[in-house]
């Protein structure tokens, strides 16, 4: 899945819902982003969630790498890297749940 937006450093300041639109069968979801992450390596990543029909956001999030292209403009990409994606997915992990107290009533 991947959404061209172009020419935005600040992605995460703008926009609240994304429209992204699958570049292989065209389908378009909306997605709100719940959290961003900077690797120490400069990657960005965002952790995205579904939103449903109804407006309602869902219960899952998905991930997507930030990659700029020669001409300037910016995409969101799939991370194909598996070894990658559990690292990312680690740390969105931590940053989303590590406040909830499972253990309270």
């Amino acid at each position: 899945m991947s959404e061209e937006i172009k020419n935005n450093e600040n992605l995460e300041e703008e926009f609240g819902i994304l429209t992204l639109t699958d570049e292989e069968d065209g389908t378009e979801s909306k997605f709100e982003l719940i959290e961003t992450y900077q690797a120490d390596d400069g990657s960005i990543y965002y952790a995205l969630a579904p939103v449903n029909e109804d407006g309602s956001e869902a219960e899952e999030y998905v991930i997507l790498k930030v990659e700029e292209e020669e001409n300037g403009d910016v995409s969101l990409c799939t991370i194909e890297d598996d070894d990658e994606y559990e690292r990312i997915a680690d740390v969105f992990d931590d940053l989303l749940f590590s406040e909830i107290d499972y253990d309270a009533e």
